[in-house]
């Protein structure tokens, strides 16, 4: 079972895509984790890699498609794996169709998460957490029980990150879009995308996902 997984900043892919490949062991594959350890490793992959990083340059398509096809055929993908953040063009898209299916391999299904814009900004800009213990809050949906104080150690200072706000968050909803849309579209057309509400609590959305899933086992 190999899946896509879309969805807008806030939206909760992180957690479910987490959450999914503990439940039916596969593999949760970040191509930023990839590009880490083909580096480390030094491989040949790795290398090409890092001389394009190390001049300031963006890793192209080829080299990324080359390490996922070496990633999707490591022992933990044997179920199956999950994919967040990539593909992240249509051309990206396509071509590693065209990998997986010289592989054996394909996307059995893109899931994405609908989230309505000012849910996901609140989600965001509401986001602090405790300078102590690292608590996470949120002014709108998980605030402290008391004002000033960590409700798990008492501290009173919090801490939010300077990009957190709803400027920011409006500039990263519209890049998603634009970056987006196509390879949405594209799933959309080939019949393999499914579209789960993420506004709703994470049970809901969960037992959404799961039934979604099952009927591709």
């Amino acid at each position: 079972m190999n899946l896509v997984f879309f969805g807008p900043p806030g939206a909760g892919k992180g957690t479910q895509a987490k959450r999914l490949e503990q439940q039916f062991h596969i593999a949760q594959i970040s191509t930023g984790d990839m590009l880490r350890s083909e580096v480390k490793q030094g491989s040949e992959i790795g290398k090409q890699a890092k001389t394009i990083m190390d001049n300031g340059g963006l890793v192209p398509d080829d080299v990324i498609i080359k390490m996922l096809s070496k990633r999707v055929r490591e022992e933990d993908c044997d179920n199956g794996f999950i994919l967040d953040g990539f593909p992240r063009n249509l051309s990206q898209a396509q071509a590693m169709d065209i990998m997986l299916e010289e592989l054996g391999l394909r996307i059995d299904m893109a899931l994405l998460l609908e989230v309505d814009d000012e849910l996901l900004i609140k989600r965001i800009s509401g986001r602090y957490t405790c300078a102590q213990c690292g608590a996470g809050y949120n002014d709108y949906f998980k605030p402290v029980k008391v004002e000033g104080t960590c409700d798990v150690c008492g501290a009173h200072e919090f801490l939010r990150r300077d990009d957190d706000n709803r400027r920011t968050v409006e500039i990263r909803l519209e890049t998603y879009r634009q970056q987006t849309a196509p390879v949405i579209d594209y799933y959309r057309k080939i019949g393999k995308l499914s579209a789960v509400d993420g506004s709703q609590d994470i049970k809901q959305v969960s037992e959404e996902i799961d039934r979604l899933v099952k009927k591709i086992q």
